[in-house]
């Protein structure tokens, strides 16, 4: 048990909700389409001291939520010689998002709040899906719980930004990925022959980067010549987490069963005909996908690009120029045109990645 005291009431509240958001992290690989969630429960002793005495996160979608196992924790290892009422009621539970208040794959944990008798609950955003929204709290507040709402809701919104734009905006939250030479191409002119190869600008701690950002997104997305000229699998090798749902387009009806993106380790979906990347996203948000990477290639981001419908922007610029001469027999694709200058961001041996969150 950790004991704390001599802290103002509003840096308890901050540092506890900061420990939440830890927690909740501990499930960004697992939990999706739901939210990261994680809960702290605090003891108040009779000399004025907090401890301590239950942490929980939610683990993996479909299982606990981290309320229930912040109790859970709790339970096992309170140890205080007082009836359960009245430790609970002596007791403060901090959670980064409302506790939910309907029947889903687990039973409602504002209930058990009220069932607990939990006397005081910090919260630190509403939840946006239209089935809490708000319910959760006025279920506690009904039941005479003291509930506290919007410590540190920056901090909670970002860390769940993904679940939000799904509920708020009913559409996945996008981020477009590339890497590009330091005059700006993305990859050479290249055809089905094999005549070149791939054009390698990211090295080995950026690609591991890439794969954390696939398991951080439940979907990932390329064009339908990035399927045809380098056959990606699209999976995670190089990180944990579950592999995202692999989406492309085929409006020519020219891929086939022969391609990795069609191998049986992700599920994968192919739009065909005249699909708008608009309706892309309207039919995975009926699928509950609430984030997508999109990887390329050029024709595809800067189509993405031109709607506006992305959310942030990831550039990795390598330390080495593709034209070297005006002799040059090498071709190049240009790399999207970028919307605005992005902030930089660090150098990872040698290259630069630059990053704009909207």
């Amino acid at each position: 048990m950790i004991m704390i005291s001599s802290i103002s009431s509003k840096d308890n509240h901050e540092l506890y909700m900061q420990r939440c958001l830890q927690l909740a992290l501990l499930g960004e690989y697992y939990v999706a389409p739901n939210p990261m969630v994680g809960a702290v429960l605090v003891y108040h002793d009779q000399t004025g001291g907090d401890i301590v005495v239950g942490e929980g996160w939610h683990q993996r979608f479909g299982q606990a939520h981290a309320e229930v196992n912040c109790i859970v924790d709790a339970e096992q290892k309170k140890g205080i010689a007082e009836s359960e009422e009245a430790f609970y009621r002596n007791s403060t539970l901090y959670v980064n998002l409302e506790p939910c208040s309907h029947y889903g794959k687990t039973p409602p944990c504002a209930e058990l709040i009220i069932k607990k008798h939990i006397s005081h609950v910090v919260v630190g955003m509403l939840d946006p899906n239209p089935l809490v929204a708000g319910k959760g709290i006025e279920m506690l507040r009904e039941s005479g719980v003291d509930v506290e709402v919007g410590v540190l809701e920056k901090e909670c919104r970002f860390l769940n930004r993904r679940f939000i734009c799904l509920h708020e905006k009913n559409r996945p939250y996008v981020i477009l990925k590339w890497a590009q030479t330091l005059d700006g191409y993305i990859d050479v002119q290249r055809s089905c022959d094999g005549r070149y190869t791939p054009l390698v600008i990211s090295n080995k701690l950026t690609k591991q980067m890439v794969h954390k950002m696939r398991a951080e997104n439940m979907a990932i997305m390329v064009g339908t010549n990035t399927v045809l000229l380098d056959n990606p699998k699209l999976t995670i090798t190089r990180w944990t987490g579950r592999n995202p749902i692999r989406v492309t387009l085929d409006r020519h009806h020219v891929l086939d069963e022969k391609y990795h993106i069609f191998s049986n380790q992700a599920e994968t979906i192919v739009y065909e005909d005249n699909t708008t990347f608009s309706y892309v996203l309207e039919d995975l948000a009926q699928k509950r996908v609430h984030s997508i990477l999109v990887e390329g290639g050029t024709k595809l981001l800067d189509h993405i690009i031109s709607t506006g419908l992305y959310d942030e922007i990831h550039v990795e610029v390598g330390n080495f120029n593709l034209i070297t001469s005006q002799k040059s027999k090498l071709h190049g694709i240009k790399a999207p045109s970028l919307p605005q200058v992005l902030p930089y961001k660090m150098t990872i041996e040698g290259n630069k990645l630059y990053e704009l969150i909207r």
